[in-house]
């Protein structure tokens, strides 16, 4: 519960700069037990390494899709993604790429998401056992007071 407290208070961060390079990505962990996967999909800014928004649940058009949608109020320069095929059909073309080398960032956040979140390791015992815990477990993280900068 004490979790929970601390998470509501923490507030997404405003982004109010524009024509700025954002990346995109996925990952998987686990909710329940370890037969019910759920996704993560998230975007930092490329320039400043924070994240912008996540969610949390199945890797469908319409759950991406929400995310890319707030992304996309911002005037993003450009998006990148990897070749996941949801991303052609919700991000514009004229702001989407899709190099291999231009998600480094993201997929460094991932590595550093798990190993310091051990409920999002994927070969251990360690699993959220509700999407309300894993959320709460994120907001604090990646918006607390005092969330780690990868660099």
């Amino acid at each position: 519960m004490l979790v929970l407290r601390a998470a509501s208070k923490v507030t997404r961060p405003m982004f109010s700069s524009s024509h700025e390079s954002y990346e995109v990505d996925e990952m998987y962990t686990f909710i329940g037990s370890k037969n019910t996967a759920c996704y993560i999909v998230y975007a930092i800014n490329r320039k400043t390494r924070q994240v912008f928004d996540f969610i949390t649940g199945s890797r469908s058009k319409e759950q991406i899709g929400g995310l890319i949608r707030r992304l996309l109020l911002v005037a993003p320069a450009k998006i990148y993604t990897d070749r996941l095929n949801i991303y052609k059909s919700l991000v514009p073309r004229s702001v989407h790429r899709t190099f291999q080398y231009m998600t480094n960032r993201i997929e460094r956040m991932n590595l550093t998401l798990r190993t310091h979140l051990k409920r999002l390791v994927r070969r251990g015992i360690c699993f959220s056992r509700s999407a309300v815990m894993l959320e709460a477990c994120l907001k604090l993280y990646m918006w607390g007071k005092s969330s780690p900068k990868v660099h």
